[in-house]
Order: structure tokens, then C-alpha cells, then sequence
């Protein structure tokens, strides 16, 4: 295994993406309990907001009507959606607060997610991650609320002035973590990120070498689809 950078998360994180989406159906209550119970450390899904303001949990963001008919959640009360798709209500009375990655794919589902987990006490607030692609979306959500943990979802291609001058403006806005596919991840890019007090985060790491090489650039949490995988990779920092 190669030699680990350090990480400022000690242990990194690992996010089960969509439950354990590889073991169960994906962003059910049976993947995020499986998930957990496999040794996840975190939970990962994407939220959205029902017609009735309940926030829910689903990948697509839309529900079949009829035969051919595809409706957005947002158009649908949460009692007409199908019984697979929870509530984050609900995911938090199965599995209590967890360390938790929302992807918020519709930006109006962040007061009542916030609503959400204040409900369930300080930890869950502050072991929240939300993540966007819009950093403006982001800063305006941190003038919101200071206790959730915000997460920049972008890509090195849309960074037009550099990852050095982005980790300045992510420090500057109080946003705590950039989150990139594994792809794009180096020990020095996650140095650089460091040193401006920002967590690196590293999506889609499915396999057991991407897993050992992406823990090894000294990343702060990883999203896989295999939790038996992730968690091994993770046991083996020791």
C-alpha cells in the first residue's frame, strides 16, 4: 500500500453512496441500515422536497405515473409517493444521527432539511453535509445556518482560476469541504486544499486499489457503492 499523506478527518470517512446500494435497493431504509451495519461510517443519498414540504429521499427525482407518465417530487404530496422512497425524517429514527451527505438536488429542500435534523438534536445538525455544485447557492446556505457542514461538488474543469485561488474563496465563505471524483485527486492538490483548512472529499471510489490510492493522498472521506470494500480499504490504514 502506498505511503499515506495526512488526513485533517482522523479516521477519513467512509459514505455508503445511496445506502449499500450494491447490496440492497438503493436509498431505502434496508440499504442505509445494511450500510451501517457493514460499518459505514456515513450515509450518502440525494434529497428533494415534496409538494407537501416533506423532504425525501431519492436519486432521480421523479416518480412513474401510469404507464409512461414521469412526475418531478416536487409535483407530488409525500402520501402518493411509492412506499420505497423515505422520508429523511424517517432515516433518522431507523439509524439516529450518522454522519450524513446529502446530494440537495432541489435547493428549495434545504430549510426543511435543516428543520429536519435540528429536530433530532445538535448532532445530527453539525454531523450534516449538504452538498451543491453552485457555490453561490452555498454561501448564500451558510449565511443560513453556521452548524451545518457545506460541501462544494465541482469538478477541476470548472475551477477557471485554479484550485489554489478556489481553495481561498472556499475558506473565505466559510464552506468546509471540496468534493471531487477520485480521478482528480493527488496527495498535492489535497495538500493544497489542507492548507487553506478545507476537507477533500472523493466520489465514485468502487474498487479496492481506487479505494488503498485515494485514501493514500491523505483524503478526508470517501463515497463507494461497496461498504464491504470501503470499509476494508479503511481498516487497512490500521
Amino acid at each position: 500500500m502506498p505511503t499515506r499523506l495526512p488526513s485533517l478527518r482522523q479516521p477519513p470517512l467512509g459514505f455508503a453512496h445511496r445506502g449499500a446500494r450494491a447490496h440492497a435497493p438503493e436509498n431505502t431504509l434496508e440499504a442505509f441500515t445494511l450500510a451501517r451495519r457493514l460499518g459505514a461510517t456515513g450515509l450518502e443519498s440525494d434529497v428533494w422536497i415534496t409538494a407537501d414540504g416533506q423532504a425525501v429521499l431519492d436519486h432521480d427525482g421523479v416518480v412513474r405515473r401510469g404507464l409512461v407518465r414521469r412526475t418531478p417530487i416536487s409535483a407530488v404530496r409525500r402520501e402518493d409517493l411509492p412506499e420505497h422512497i423515505p422520508t429523511l425524517a424517517q432515516l433518522y429514527e431507523t439509524v439516529g444521527p450518522v454522519d450524513l451527505s446529502l446530494d440537495v438536488k432541489d435547493a428549495a429542500a434545504f430549510g426543511e432539511v435543516i428543520a429536519v435534523a435540528t429536530d433530532v438534536g445538535e448532532e445530527a445538525l453539525s454531523r450534516l453535509w449538504l452538498c451543491h455544485p453552485d457555490l453561490d447557492v452555498l454561501v448564500g446556505w451558510r449565511e443560513r445556518c453556521r452548524a451545518v457542514r457545506l460541501v462544494h461538488s465541482t469538478r477541476l474543469r470548472r475551477l477557471p482560476d485554479g484550485p489554489e485561488l478556489h481553495a481561498a474563496a472556499l475558506a473565505d465563505a466559510g464552506i468546509d469541504v471540496i468534493n471531487l471524483h477520485h480521478s482528480e485527486w493527488n496527495g498535492g492538490l489535497v495538500t493544497l486544499y489542507h492548507r487553506f483548512g478545507i476537507w477533500c472529499f472523493g466520489w465514485d471510489a468502487q474498487h479496492e486499489r481506487t479505494l488503498d490510492a485515494l485514501l493514500a493522498t491523505g483524503i478526508d472521506a470517501v463515497y463507494s457503492d461497496h461498504v464491504d470494500r470501503m470499509v476494508d480499504a479503511l481498516a487497512r490504514l490500521g
